[in-house]
């Protein structure tokens, strides 16, 4: 088996590991073990390699999730390019320019884009305001759900939490319930993550 045959397969079977593809330039496969795999399976793994998603980085997928939740519904998007891994971010906003990427014309199309969801799509907004609530200040449950159902929720959220002492308590409680369900959904998308 020829050099670059041989080297071609340790790089496929070490793909989507988390390894690093070679490892200080020794063939991980034997020769033996490459001559097992015939032309047309090397040519399906070769094709493979070339078609499965590149990993994203999750700072850069949360990085998206924070543009998208800046201002109101719908007023931001990012886009991730499931082949290539790159997110495209778009605001309708003309004072955020500087982070308005040019969308591809083919964006609407689902097989290759992913929309970066926002915090309502991942259940963080009211529910998970009311489930801080019974678990750090279970006397005031009934006022949190008072508060979500009017405008100016989540001022009036974060005064009731730092009159009770608890405004440190609940970033430390979004911030992990925000991770959380960042990597779960990546999981179900099948978004292969590079960290």
């Amino acid at each position: 088996m020829t050099l670059w045959r041989r080297n071609i397969v340790n790089t496929l079977l070490l793909r989507g590991s988390g390894e690093p593809q070679r490892r200080f330039g020794i063939p991980l496969a034997s020769t033996s073990q490459c001559d097992l795999i015939g032309a047309s399976a090397l040519a399906a793994a070769v094709l493979w390699y070339n078609d499965a998603p590149m990993p994203v980085s999750f700072q850069e997928i949360r990085d998206a999730f924070e543009f998208v939740n800046i201002r109101g519904l719908g007023e931001q998007q990012a886009f991730l390019c499931i082949q290539s891994g790159k997110i495209y971010c778009h605001s309708e906003f003309s004072d955020m320019d500087e982070f308005n990427d040019e969308l591809p014309e083919d964006i609407d199309n689902d097989e290759k884009y992913l929309a970066i969801p926002d915090a309502r799509e991942l259940d963080l907004g009211k529910p998970l305001a009311v489930d801080f609530a019974r678990q750090v200040l279970p006397e005031d449950v009934d006022e949190v759900r008072r508060i979500f159902s009017r405008k100016g929720a989540y001022a009036s959220f974060k005064d009731l939490l730092a009159q009770r002492r608890a405004l440190e308590q609940w970033y430390d409680f979004e911030e992990k319930a925000t991770e959380r369900a960042l990597r779960e959904w990546c999981e179900l998308n099948s978004i292969v993550l590079a960290d």
